[in-house]
């Protein structure tokens, strides 16, 4: 099993084949608009701008999870990071990434990193070409500090 094999909702509601990255280095985030942590989304955003051509993408997924700091609708995410940090990487629907109710893809990305829960927004886990995971980063890891790591994988 690898990242490709799951399906997630586009943060406009439809439903999207993770298949559709294969062969691309992905980067997977759970954000939060309301985060101190939020001015990430920049650093994020020019991670994405340098290497998009070369096969790199990110992916955020929102969640309300951690002290209410998405209370944002959808709509509403997409507007304030396209208008504060001027996110062009895909966005994806709200969702859990602990406990029962948990998205089946954050299911799988902390099972395969040692069970670990998501300890906040911002979390990262770094995805090879293969669909594999290659590391997890935690939420103070600023997305400038991966850049090497990023820089790594898609010459891999």
């Amino acid at each position: 099993m690898t990242i490709y094999d799951f399906t997630v909702k586009e943060i406009d509601g439809k439903d999207v084949s993770l298949s559709k990255y294969e062969g691309k280095t992905v980067l997977i985030v759970n954000t939060a608009s309301k985060c101190g942590l939020a001015p990430q989304f920049e650093g994020l955003e020019k991670l994405y701008e340098k290497y998009k051509d070369q096969g790199f993408v990110v992916l955020g997924f929102p969640s309300n999870q951690f002290m209410n700091q998405e209370p944002l609708n959808n709509e509403e995410i997409v507007e304030f990071c396209q208008v504060n940090y001027n996110v062009s990487f895909p966005l994806y629907e709200k969702i859990l990434v602990n406990g029962k109710e948990a998205a089946p893809l954050y299911n799988y990305l902390t099972e395969h990193t040692g069970n670990k829960k998501i300890k906040w927004n911002f979390t990262k886990f770094l995805i090879g070409k293969d669909g594999e995971i290659i590391e997890r980063f935690g939420p103070m890891t600023k997305p400038e500090d991966i850049d090497s790591a990023i820089a790594e994988a898609i010459t891999a």
